[in-house]
């Protein structure tokens, strides 16, 4: 399996100016806008930090995803959430050549944890001998900052604050992330059932 981001997000969507009050940096200089570049560093660490802790995506973009076979013929899980839209499904033969599959053979079934990709038959079409399929699609909370939760908005202030503070300091252990952060984001997290399944 392989995942691909194949959309970035806008720099115009990432809150440069909320981000700048928040770190409480000095305006009206003529300087103003020169640590822009770094703090939309910060901010798209921070966010795809809280994007990897909770298998959730924030801002919607689009997302290729490779499989040589389905984990389950009737329906295939898909890595992050919430998927929007299934853009495309296509089969790709091992000399590379695809083939887009009918819209009316699958639809999305929409899950805030474990979004799938499911056949409108018995079974997802059967994937080429040493090929692959390829699904596209759109997954994302919301189309602009204004969009998200609350909370997983201010996580990734403070996280992407935590970052800019600490931006010199080596001695923070792997994973480090403050608990203010981490308290926020918990509920986002994928519910964990027994024996390490994923809901």
């Amino acid at each position: 399996m392989m995942l691909i981001e194949e959309t970035n997000v806008p720099d115009a969507v990432l809150p440069v100016e909320a981000f700048r009050m928040h770190l409480r940096l000095g305006t009206g200089f003529a300087q103003d806008g020169l640590q822009d570049p770094v703090l939309r560093s910060f901010l798209r660490a921070a966010m795809a930090a809280v994007e990897a802790r909770t298998g959730k995506v924030l801002i919607i973009r689009r997302f290729a995803l490779s499989l040589t076979f389905w984990r389950d013929a009737a329906a295939q899980v898909l890595p992050v959430a919430p998927v929007q839209e299934i853009v495309r499904l296509a089969l790709v033969a091992r000399v590379g050549v695809e083939t887009a599959v009918d819209p009316e053979r699958y639809w999305l079934e929409r899950d805030a944890q474990a979004p799938r990709l499911r056949a409108s038959t018995t079974a997802l079409p059967r994937i080429p001998s040493a090929g692959a399929a390829l699904i596209s699609f759109d997954a994302g909370m919301a189309a602009d900052w204004g969009g998200l939760p609350d909370d997983l908005a201010q996580a990734v202030m403070l996280l992407a604050a935590h970052y800019y503070e600490y931006r010199d300091d080596t001695a923070l252990g792997e994973g480090c992330m403050p608990f203010g952060v981490s308290s926020l984001i918990e509920r986002y997290r994928r519910v964990r059932l027994g024996f390490g399944g994923t809901a």
